[in-house]
């Protein structure tokens, strides 16, 4: 697995530049949380970073075949239960089993096979990281994850995520300085069109 780079990332919306020139790293094995304020481009790096949007410049080389991300909204099929969900995204590959095993790491143990409808939305947003963790991807982009979960579960969470470092990417969006300690790693400050840099 090589590095991930990005060099000279631009990127705009009409008239409007969010990203300019931005230049990155990420080696594997790595944890980076980005942080900056609302409307800087955080999303946009990201879903730019995934391949979900073309950048109007610059390159993107390293990027991994197996990618989870975690949006802001949870975009798990409602009807299907917490188990249904993450085997979706597996393919049948990964036993049920460990799927269980992931979801009960995250605090669901008796949900498991719940409709996610009747789920809490906290727990909701735990069967979505762990339909993340179980896609076993080398890069796992996590877009303000553990935003609605209390302090006990988001550490919980958080301790689950960094147990999945090895041999991946891990890049963390926040808004909350705790969250990044946290996490660790290297941070990456992005400031808006201006620069980014850590």
């Amino acid at each position: 697995m090589n590095d991930l780079t990005l060099e000279g990332i631009t990127k705009r919306f009409g008239n409007k530049t969010v990203l300019r020139d931005v230049n990155l790293r990420f080696p594997p094995d790595s944890v980076n949380c980005v942080m900056g304020p609302s409307g800087c481009g955080k999303t946009t790096l990201m879903r730019i970073i995934a391949g979900l949007e073309v950048p109007d410049g610059g390159r993107i080389t390293g990027r991994p075949e197996k990618i989870s991300f975690v949006f802001q909204e949870d975009r798990l099929c409602e009807d299907f239960s917490a188990l249904a969900n993450i085997r979706l995204v597996t393919g049948g590959i990964l036993p049920d089993e460990d799927i269980e095993k992931c979801l009960i790491s995250l605090g669901l143990e008796g949900s498991t096979r719940r409709p996610v409808r009747e789920l809490s939305g906290g727990m909701k947003r735990r069967v979505t990281i762990a339909r993340a963790l179980c896609f076993r991807p080398e890069l796992l982009i996590l877009d303000e994850a553990f935003k609605g979960l209390d302090e006990e579960r988001k550490q919980m969470t958080m301790d689950r995520v960094l147990e999945e470092k090895k041999d991946r990417i891990i890049i963390c969006v926040t808004h909350d300085p705790a969250e990044a300690e946290y996490m660790g790693g290297k941070l990456i400050l992005l400031d808006g069109p201006e620069k980014a840099g850590t």
